[in-house]
């Protein structure tokens, strides 16, 4: 028998692998690239590749993760309907002029996105670390009432026992501190770490946990979002981590230059209710009560017009990639775009072809050195696509460029988490804000240029001379990107 098995070893898995092969073809309905990519893992590594499907492979879609009870979504729904029936009948009085332009990306989001427009918001940009903590640092030591926190990396090392231990100090306090980390982005966290915080009264969950040992089925479903909400009044958001490498101290990625917000007003409330939502699906202790309490009456701080907009693999809309080719749709003058990683779908990248086609001004902004490197492989796959028809891109020197900005025309911008690959826009849970005004977006396009002083520029003619490792290289990787 075992002869006979080993003498069929390549049949029996050739046969086995059928099935799987047709199941994921047909029982997922995914999408003919993602499809492709995961019929090569099957065909490449026979039985191997399907035990990676179930690892990285599950399809969310179909499960309705955020459960509303009745009356929050019919409020919801309520808002909803009546702020569109105000665009329907150009009720809504613009702070910025040139915000009305955007109304039917405004309607968009509203619509399939359920992102309120709120326009009494005030807007400060951090690009390093020192600048973003101190003022996070400064702002919880302020805090009264609550302190709500979410990070899809914590590191235990100088900032993040610096933040637990101010954290653990405000719980002392009486204030009610909860912090949401992702179980795969903080895999090396031990739960001691949070032990004094805990015991001071504080609430830690993990999204997504493993209920295996060092085996986490949902490695590609994962919360790569950072919020942190003080008092209902103040809201972070941005692309910072918590870990001395975002503060410029890890020798090999130097500078961290990356782009956070510090908002108040009404947005701040929608991202209350985000943070609400994920702490609800993550944790035992799910918000009742003092619900209330955590909605506070908004100041009106500013004149700044935001959109607050999530999107996860729970969801069968890309809600923050469908954003930016509006925005780039949009565009009559320029397009400024920073991003660790680019591997965008072909409904990103002919958007993209279709703006430098039409002369608009595009440029796009790279590290020049690689955190992942089959990522980085098959972020080049596509550059040379847009670079041969006249598109700019930059190579950061300075240190690693974290960034995740998009700016058009420098009225509207879009800064979160969401990098622009098919990982964030599909199988990450992520969020962004969309700034409507044209200060803020005039700014975010100043801090770019800046920023191109310590850049390299990659032209079609470099891009060319690439050596045929490298290019062999790339194609294959690019094969792998809808899963990358």
């Amino acid at each position: 028998m075992t002869d006979f098995f080993l003498s069929n070893f390549v049949t029996i898995i050739t046969v086995i692998n059928i099935p799987l092969a047709i199941a994921v073809m047909f029982l997922e309905r995914r999408n003919v690239g993602v499809t492709w990519a995961w019929l090569m893992v099957l065909l490449f590594l026979p039985a191997v590749g399907f035990v990676v499907y179930l690892v990285f492979g599950q399809n969310l879609s179909k499960k309705k993760l955020y459960k509303l009870n009745r009356r929050t979504r019919e409020t919801m729904n309520a808002l909803i309907e009546q702020q569109r029936r105000e665009f329907r009948d150009h009720r809504i009085v613009f702070n910025d002029d040139a915000a009305e332009r955007y109304s039917d990306l405004i309607c968009m989001n509203l619509t399939s996105g359920f992102a309120l427009y709120t326009q009494n918001n005030h807007v400060d940009i951090f690009t390093n670390g020192p600048d973003k903590f101190d003022a996070l640092f400064a702002d919880i030591e302020r805090a009264t009432h609550h302190i709500h926190l979410m990070y899809y990396i914590v590191h235990n090392d100088g900032l993040g026992r610096r933040l637990v231990d101010a954290l653990t100090e405000k719980a002392k306090q009486g204030v009610k501190v909860r912090f949401l980390v992702d179980d795969i982005g903080s895999s090396l966290l031990k739960r001691e770490f949070f032990g004094e915080l805990v015991k001071a009264g504080g609430e830690v969950a993990y999204f997504f946990p493993s209920k295996i040992p060092y085996l986490n089925i949902r490695v590609n479903y994962r919360n790569h979002r950072k919020l942190v909400i003080i008092d209902g009044q103040i809201g972070y958001i941005g692309g910072f981590n918590v870990g001395d490498e975002y503060m410029g101290l890890n020798k090999r990625f130097g500078f961290w230059r990356d782009t956070h917000l510090r908002i108040t007003g009404y947005a701040v409330l929608q991202m209350q209710a985000h943070y609400m939502m994920d702490w609800n699906l993550a944790s035992h202790t799910a918000f009742s009560r003092e619900v209330l309490g955590l909605f506070p009456p908004a100041a009106n701080t500013g004149t700044t017009g935001i959109q607050i907009v999530s999107s996860g693999p729970d969801q069968t809309l890309e809600q923050i990639k469908n954003a930016y080719i509006k925005m780039i749709h949009s565009a009559k003058q320029s397009i400024y775009m920073q991003t660790p990683y680019f591997i965008p779908d072909e409904s990103l990248l002919n958007a993209l072809k279709l703006a430098v086609l039409s002369g608009i001004d595009v440029r796009i902004m790279l590290p020049s050195r690689p955190d992942h490197k089959m990522v980085y492989w098959a972020t080049f796959s596509y550059l040379g696509e847009l670079l041969e028809e006249g598109m700019k891109c930059y190579l950061y020197e300075k240190g690693f460029l974290h960034a995740k900005a998009l700016v058009v025309d420098g009225t509207v911008a879009s800064v979160g988490t969401a990098n622009v690959d098919i990982r964030s826009f599909k199988l990450n849970f992520e969020i962004n804000a969309i700034l409507y005004d044209t200060k803020t977006a005039m700014e975010l396009k100043r801090i770019f240029e800046e920023d191109m002083l310590d850049c390299t520029e990659l032209t079609y003619e470099q891009y060319q001379r690439r050596s045929r490792l490298e290019r062999f290289r790339e194609s294959c990787v690019r094969l792998l990107s809808p899963i990358l």
